[in-house]
């Protein structure tokens, strides 16, 4: 029975120090719960079957837990658990020459100080530094970037 609970105490200690190296973030209670499961179990070994017993627990463990970390990054476990996401969308550029300084257009929605707006019939951002304006309210371009247009309330 005493070798059943030295081979789960360290098989459960060595689960919970792959746990801590490939999922969990910092030295956590598993990290250290792994270490002292596995101090536990060979303790034990040394208690229970001397120390001839003990070196051949404590030589096992050393090496099932290096072969354990090198099957854990050389396979394609890991590769399944992760985020592997592309992002493959661009900024919207608006076209050159569509909009120009002195062209007007309208809020489309609250330029607090950004928003969208209407202009030569295309939608933009429009940013309006120092102002608050509302929707519907006509506006004046000031400056043209590639992303957005300044803009200013029409007087």
């Amino acid at each position: 029975m005493s070798t059943v609970i030295i081979v789960l105490l360290i098989i459960l200690g060595l689960f919970l120090l792959i746990l801590e190296f490939f999922a969990l973030p910092g030295v956590t209670f598993a990290g250290i719960g792994g270490a002292l499961f596995i101090g536990v179990g060979i303790f034990m070994a040394y208690k229970n079957f001397g120390t001839a017993g003990g070196n051949a627990t404590l030589i096992t463990t050393l090496v099932v837990s290096v072969l354990m970390i090198v099957w854990s990054l050389r396979s394609g476990t890991w590769k399944k658990l992760m985020l592997n996401t592309s992002v493959d969308s661009s900024v919207e550029v608006k076209e050159d020459n569509a909009i120009s300084v002195g062209d007007v257009g309208v809020a489309i929605t609250r330029l607090n100080p950004v928003g969208k707006a209407s202009v030569n019939n295309l939608i933009v951002e429009a940013r309006c530094p120092g102002h608050f304006v509302d929707e519907n309210t006509e506006l004046e371009v000031l400056k043209v970037h590639k992303t957005y247009i300044i803009v200013k309330p029409k007087n």
